[in-house]
């Protein structure tokens, strides 16, 4: 009996599934590792819909404060604090100077590594306070764009870290244009799915998301005169963060 192999494409999606979430592995197909950032922005719309979900569990039964704090505790559990490690570490390597990749490779968290973990949950939380009813759709779009971030990231700038741990990405990586075609995939249903509390249908304000994607790579490796791991970390936290306060700062507007 012959028995088929699964394509590469859901190998590496079974590898994304275990790489970028603490959720149970699949029990097939067998992952593969090797072209698995193409496939982070649909495990953001899992974990971006479970933290929605959460949300819309939670609407009008528990203070708002309560409701914020459980939505970002879970999405952190989610992740397994994959990436905010890496917002942590990039801004010790900013601080540092001249001992940027020395200070991301210590396991010691500074000064400068906590306030920029404070500002990400300050900006999350904010935003989420803004959004009401539109939250749970602005967690997903907020979700895919900040993991859509490490693909320009990857595409862009040399990695600083030769034989390190996250230079897998780089070396397998196709091409922008083909590390993006998964995510692409994804821009359809997203915009035709309703919004909540708004009568606009669909409504395309979540493709907002998006910009902080490209340009926080741009800036942060330009300042780290390329990128490693803890920077494509950096890049999924700091997009997530900063697209969702655009959408909340767009629909508040929008709703004056």
């Amino acid at each position: 009996m012959l028995r088929l192999s699964a394509p590469p494409w859901l190998r590496d999606l079974a590898g994304a599934w275990i790489f970028y979430s603490v959720l149970p592995a699949w029990p097939a197909p067998a992952p593969r590792f090797e072209r698995i950032a193409r496939f982070a922005p649909w495990i953001g719309v899992v974990l971006g819909a479970m933290q929605g979900l959460l949300w819309w569990a939670l609407e009008g039964r528990v203070p708002l404060v309560a409701q914020v704090a459980l939505v970002l505790a879970l999405g952190l559990w989610l992740s397994g604090g994959l990436h905010m490690d890496g917002v942590m570490d990039s801004a010790d390597g900013l601080a540092a100077g001249d001992r940027c990749l020395e200070a991301m490779a210590d396991s010691r968290v500074g000064a400068s590594g906590v306030q920029a973990l404070v500002l990400v949950l300050l900006l999350r939380a904010g935003a989420l306070a803004m959004l009401g009813p539109a939250a749970p759709m602005a967690l997903v779009w907020a979700a895919v764009g900040g993991r859509v971030a490490p693909l320009p990231a990857m595409a862009w700038f040399p990695y600083l870290r030769p034989g390190g741990s996250a230079a897998f990405h780089r070396a397998h990586g196709a091409g922008l244009a083909a590390e993006l075609r998964p995510a692409l995939l994804l821009l359809p249903p997203l915009l035709l799915l309703p919004w909540p509390g708004l009568t606009t249908w669909p409504v395309p304000v979540g493709a907002l998301a998006l910009l902080p994607a490209l340009l926080v790579p741009l800036v942060l490796g330009r300042r780290l005169g390329g990128h490693s791991g803890d920077s494509y970390g950096a890049c999924v936290e700091w997009s997530e963060s900063l697209g969702l306060l655009l959408i909340a700062a767009v629909l508040t507007a929008w709703a004056g």
